[in-house]
């Protein structure tokens, strides 16, 4: 809304310092400060109405210290964080801009599906929330949509030269004629094309990038025609497999938010370099048109989870829920994706894969021992990971720092490998 009002204000009145709104650096910094300012100014409020809602944690007996003293703490505390993100979002972004939109349909779909888990858990005290068949249905929805979109909407596209495009079948969109620099100072005339393309960069290869229709390339001719089914399958897992992982992690005071605010901090960064020309042209990666607005929501993003984080570290006043951490990790997802970046969550999301994994592995070696031996046998203590090392004694605002400093180096490598092949 803002963002309209003062490109209106500056077209036709020249108001001066009305130009700032079209700058990405300015409005995504003023973005940070809004949904910081949202999430610590309301969130006192919030946290008093779920009070009186009497919306409280019921913890399970898991045999951990300080455990009962979180009994009752209100959870649902997810929609600060969504509030701090969509307020800011809908003020100073390009509200006709596809990826908002997508991002913003992410954000409430995944929100409506984790507060009916948590409505249904705390006002129908059914312990076990929205049955995880919903669940899966409601991400595999978005994931449907996210791929749907990416492969059929004209606005979606990629610059490649104008020939790769033609060679390999791309559908050009529009083609144009750009002067790119060259190391000897000199400068080239390219004729290059936006092309509707399934190409993704993929970390450490010499050229970066990556087409699905190489995984069915088996089908020769017809590998383009289906391509596009393939990453929507893809599409598909990475939505449900992020949102359920940061899902997983949400067990600790800070834990989850923490962790999600470098990897949103991350982000940003990366949609910045993909929607900068020169710089995606030097890191050589692809360079993806009106994706610099995506910056601006990772702002927000960031913002909101720090901002929770004022209520939310030890001891929590309140706990995100699953309206906060399905939210999160469809955020998380569906962001990588519309960066063609998807490829790099193992690398980023490493503490929620491994998160992810200890309750695999936990599971699995359990049902695998009792099987062959009669008696299950565990490889942690518990399971998620955070949880076994509070069962060796370790604090847990100990332990949420070190889960940060072990994302913050996960963030920089992600950010490395664009110049890593």
């Amino acid at each position: 809304m803002l963002y309209y009002l003062f490109e209106y204000l500056e077209k036709n009145y020249s108001l001066p310092g009305a130009g700032v709104f079209q700058f990405i650096s300015f409005r995504s910094a003023l973005a940070i400060i809004i949904s910081l300012l949202i999430s610590v100014v309301f969130g006192g409020r919030i946290i008093s109405s779920l009070k009186k809602l009497q919306v409280g944690e019921t913890v399970r007996e898991l045999g951990l210290d300080g455990q009962k003293e979180k009994e009752g703490t209100p959870t649902m505390g997810g929609v600060i964080i969504i509030m701090a993100i969509l307020i800011p979002c809908l003020l100073l972004t390009d509200l006709t801009n596809v990826y908002v939109i997508v991002m913003l349909i992410t954000v409430v779909w995944m929100a409506v599906i984790g507060f009916a888990d948590d409505y249904i858990k705390v006002f129908k005290k059914n312990k076990d929330g929205l049955h995880g068949r919903f669940k899966i249905y409601g991400q595999v929805g978005l994931g449907l949509l996210i791929g749907l979109v990416m492969t059929f909407s004209q606005d979606v596209v990629v610059r490649v030269p104008y020939v790769h495009a033609e060679a390999n079948n791309y559908e050009i969109v529009k083609e144009f004629a750009v002067e790119v620099p060259q190391i000897n100072k000199q400068a080239v005339i390219k004729r290059m094309a936006y092309a509707k393309t399934h190409l993704t960069n993929v970390p450490f290869f010499k050229e970066n990038k990556f087409e699905y229709k190489q995984l069915i390339g088996f089908l020769g001719d017809n590998a383009d025609t289906y391509a596009w089914i393939i990453f929507v399958i893809m599409s598909i897992l990475i939505v449900t497999a992020v949102s359920n992982a940061a899902n997983l992690t949400d067990g600790i005071d800070g834990l989850a938010a923490g962790v999600s605010a470098i990897i949103g901090a991350a982000l940003g960064i990366l949609a910045y370099v993909s929607s900068n020309t020169i710089i995606a042209d030097y890191l050589n990666i692809l360079y993806l048109p009106q994706t610099e607005e995506l910056v601006i929501f990772a702002a927000c993003f960031v913002g909101g989870t720090v901002g929770f984080l004022w209520y939310n570290s030890f001891p929590a006043k309140v706990f995100m829920g699953d309206t906060g951490s399905l939210m999160i990790g469809g955020f998380i997802g569906a962001f990588a994706l519309l960066i063609r970046k998807e490829f790099l969550i193992p690398i980023l999301c490493g503490v929620f894969l491994v998160e992810n994994l200890s309750v695999m592995l936990q599971v699995g070696y359990f049902k695998f021992t009792k099987k062959r031996y009669g008696e299950g046998k565990r490889i942690f203590k518990m399971a998620p990971i955070h949880h076994h090392f509070q069962k060796a004694g370790m604090h847990e605002s100990k332990i949420v720092t070190r889960f940060w400093i072990v994302q913050i180096m996960l963030a920089l490598i992600t950010i490395i490998t664009l110049k890593v092949r």
